[in-house]
């Protein structure tokens, strides 16, 4: 009798064995000859070699599913165990039943609770069309426009798909300014605040427990744009959001952090400058600089892209933040 131990390194355990051990109970029925043994995030399977090697296929196929849709049900376990195809193939067929669930657009990424993350506007589907071809996006708009969570949603996607291994998302943090002294807590929790909107966007897209390990292990890192200097960023996906609030040589700093394997994508609301009266946005000067270099696109984002309450574009008009 031989024995296969296995590892659930990137999923939550109960996720993956079910309520109630629902998954498992169905799995176990599937491979009769085989002794399986999950403790925690450990999983030992003894049988015969032939069994063992369709074990491991199917667990594997069943992995794929969750990192992908971060979502596996009593249905999808019981479809995965029977089917014969590939688990590329199985993922995809999931794929085109989920995106059936909700409005138009192309999913980027398969959130938690089932929410499906869509380009939803015709600028959020040029972001995501832009970045398969360019190394920078510079991604410009109003506030509600959905160029924060559509950037973050691609960064996930690529995450998800193994195109990188890392995630960095970064703010300047100069709303704090001189006051940051006297906020309670540590550095952490004193800029933390400001990073808030960057937290809120992976929890629709991550499932708690999982981006509490990525952010251990500093696989997904979420820190000011101060933290960036000196420092090569490469084989990962960066987001600098609220660029507006970057100074000439920050940004100048930031964009040449690049290494040779890192995507990045820059977002801004150039109506919205929060630095003080005598200093320049670094924002301006970066979009009139580098909108002819090859390899880096700009997309200016619109009240038509406006994907909140419909008070909201109404709002932006009245301050004439848009047309």
């Amino acid at each position: 009798m031989n024995e296969l131990k296995l590892t659930l390194e990137s999923v939550d355990p109960v996720q993956f064995w079910g309520t109630n051990n629902e998954h498992y109970e169905l799995i176990k029925n599937a491979f009769p000859k085989l002794k399986v043994v999950a403790r925690g995030n450990e999983v030992k399977v003894l049988g015969d070699d032939q069994e063992l090697k369709g074990f491991e296929q199917k667990y594997n196929q069943l992995l794929v599913h969750l990192e992908k849709y971060s979502s596996l049900t009593p249905n999808d376990v019981e479809s995965i165990l029977v089917s014969k195809k590939a688990p590329a193939a199985v993922a995809e067929n999931g794929a085109d039943k989920a995106a059936t669930g909700g409005g138009g657009g192309e999913v980027i990424v398969y959130g938690t609770n089932g929410l499906l993350v869509k380009a939803r506007t015709t600028n959020q589907r040029r972001m995501v069309d832009s970045i398969g071809k360019n190394d920078i996006l510079f991604a410009i708009g109003p506030a509600g426009t959905g160029k924060t969570y559509t950037a973050v949603a691609l960064a996930v996607r690529a995450l998800k798909n193994k195109e990188i291994k890392r995630i960095i998302l970064t703010r300047p943090a100069v709303e704090a300014g001189e006051n940051l002294g006297f906020l309670p807590g540590d550095l952490k929790e004193k800029v933390d605040p400001y990073l808030r909107p960057l937290y809120d966007a992976l929890d629709d897209m991550i499932p708690a427990e999982k981006l509490k390990t990525y952010i251990e292990n500093r696989t997904i890192e979420i820190a000011p744009l101060a933290f960036m200097r000196g420092r090569t960023l490469d084989n990962c996906f960066v987001i600098l959001d609220e660029a507006q609030n970057a100074t000439d040589l920050q940004l100048k700093m930031f964009l040449t952090r690049m290494g040779p394997s890192a995507k990045f994508i820059v977002t801004g609301d150039v109506t919205q400058v929060d630095l003080p009266k005598k200093q320049m946005s670094g924002l301006h000067n970066a979009l009139r600089i580098l909108d002819d270099i090859p390899g880096i696109e700009i997309i200016y984002l619109t009240g038509e892209d406006v994907v909140r309450h419909k008070l909201v574009k109404r709002i932006l008009k009245a301050y004439g933040d848009i047309q």
